[in-house]
């Protein structure tokens, strides 16, 4: 591909055919795709007039709505680069992100305006907040910035391959890391997950309970509706069951994101109503292994599937997932199109089908780097294969099925046992809302493991109840792979993506 800005990409194509199409639905109305297009242009040129260059980082710590996607849009479209962060993080962390990435400048929303303030100071950092909202003091209104500047925006085109924008991982066990992103690899996962494997349409409405500034979120609700000129609906606050059934039946929502502890959340809310949302015709769900009891118990419910995969920061979207009209509860499925695994051991040789093994992928949304960690890079990705941590088996059928996080492993009696195989067959219980299993030394010295539960709504911990599914586990799992223990907690850490901060339950657990 020679000269190309995926931003220009994503807004010619529907500029041309359906500028007056809704494109963005938030929560201060509804935006078309011309209008989308016209606030991405001023916010392009409002940057390039606050002095960043071409190849400079911008930092967007943005609740979601249509200044997110167009500030987005906009940055990448001048060549500067976007940063999504979190907006759950903390001062600290922001002060850290602000000072690794070297940005120039952080586009912020009111709710995140004072955290980023407070970082600012903290790493001794100077450059300009714009806040999309009311300004205060140190800062500058996006709004005005926009309407101060030119109607639009200079493209700079560049190679495909080149940065087009950063994602930051995590850090639920150590600091961020910022992964540098290409501008090709945004349309690469429209192409091999959402047009090859989902299907979107142009008369899609397609809502994400997943933030945008997460990758999954980013495809889901911007790259996902843009590729075919589909309409996004956007929440800023958090994605309640509540507020996520009031969407799923007020907004029309054809396509629905979700994660798995949400999905469960939502069969068990009280907000549920009895029959599928009339427009739903599809969900996806990624971050952790969707429990096969809550994909059966939603189709059945509801009517509709729900096609579980995984993704990653670094390989920006879906790359393994199950199929539309064939999916397999309980597994996670085989290769999105475009994209090469493999299963091996410690030393990087393939296992045997059937035994367990780390997940390597590759494919066409492979990172260009971690910014500024060479080391960490040359760990990570080797030959255009990137180890992903991740430890899965393939079955009989030729699914791969998730086995655990590496780190999250246990070895019983000297076998390996996968805690999210032992989750998935507590939380078929009636009473069972989430569980997360991890390692526990017994009074000998030997390792066990543990199970901390997490009940349905109106379920009280009665003495018996623990002895109960203690029972119900024997009749499901191997021996060694039964809970010995059971804890009752009202709630499992997470991180802000959804998934279980298995680390954390380690440190604090007792047999």
């Amino acid at each position: 591909m020679g000269d190309y800005n995926a931003a220009v990409d994503l807004i010619g194509r529907n500029l041309k055919v359906r500028p007056d199409k809704v494109a963005v639905i938030d929560d201060e109305g509804a935006h078309t795709y011309r209008e989308l297009a016209r606030r991405a242009d001023r916010l392009g040129s409002a940057f390039r007039e606050r002095g960043l260059d071409p190849g400079d980082r911008v930092v967007l710590c943005m609740l979601d709505g249509v200044d997110f996607i167009a500030a987005f849009l906009g940055a990448m479209k001048v060549g500067i680069i976007p940063v999504p962060i979190n907006t759950l993080f903390q001062s600290a962390d922001y002060a850290y992100i602000l000072g690794d990435s070297g940005a120039k400048a952080a586009v912020v929303s009111d709710q995140t305006r004072e955290r980023i303030i407070q970082a600012a100071a903290l790493a001794d950092w100077d450059g300009v907040v714009m806040v999309a909202g009311e300004a205060a003091a140190n800062t500058v209104a996006l709004s005005a910035l926009a309407a101060a500047g030119p109607g639009l925006a200079e493209a700079r085109l560049t190679r495909a391959e080149a940065p087009a924008f950063w994602l930051y991982s995590s850090g639920s066990t150590g600091q961020p890391k910022g992964v540098v992103h290409r501008h090709a690899s945004l349309l690469a996962t429209a192409d091999c997950f959402a047009r090859k494997v989902i299907g979107v349409r142009d008369d899609d409405v397609i809502y994400s309970a997943a933030k945008l500034f997460f990758a999954y979120g980013l495809g889901n609700a911007l790259t996902f509706p843009m590729s075919v000129g589909a309409t996004c609906v956007l929440h800023a606050d958090r994605a309640t069951p509540e507020a996520v059934w009031n969407l799923l039946l007020t907004r029309n929502i054809t396509i629905f994101c979700g994660v798995p502890t949400l999905f469960a959340s939502l069969l068990a809310s009280p907000h549920a109503p009895k029959h599928r949302p009339a427009a739903l015709r599809l969900c996806t769900s990624a971050g952790e292994s969707l429990p096969g009891e809550v994909g059966r118990a939603w189709t059945e419910r509801f009517g509709t599937e729900i096609v579980d995969g995984i993704g990653s920061t670094e390989m920006l979207h879906i790359f393994v997932s199950n199929r539309p009209g064939a999916v397999r509860h309980g597994v996670t499925g085989v290769p999105v199109p475009g994209y090469e695994v493999r299963l091996v051991d410690d030393v990087g040789q393939p296992v045997p089908a059937g035994e367990i093994g780390e997940l390597w992928v590759k494919g066409p949304t492979a990172p260009i780097e971690y910014w500024r960690k060479p080391e960490k890079t040359a760990q990570t990705i080797e030959n255009g294969w990137l180890r992903t941590g991740d430890k899965f088996r393939l079955n009989e059928s030729g699914d791969l099925v998730y086995c655990g996080r590496s780190d999250d492993m246990l070895k019983v009696s000297g076998i390996w046992v996968s805690p999210a195989e032992v989750e998935s067959a507590l939380v078929e219980h009636d009473t069972v809302l989430e569980a997360a299993v991890v390692g526990a030394v017994d009074p000998n010295g030997l390792m066990k493991t543990k199970a901390y539960v997490v009940l349905k709504p109106g379920v009280v911990a009665e003495p018996t109840l623990a002895a109960g599914l203690r029972a119900f586990a024997k009749s499901r799992l191997a021996p060694y792979k039964r809970p010995h223990s059971i804890e009752f907690v009202e709630e499992l850490p997470k991180t802000a993506t959804g998934k279980i901060r298995r680390h954390i339950l380690r440190d604090q657990q007792t047999y």
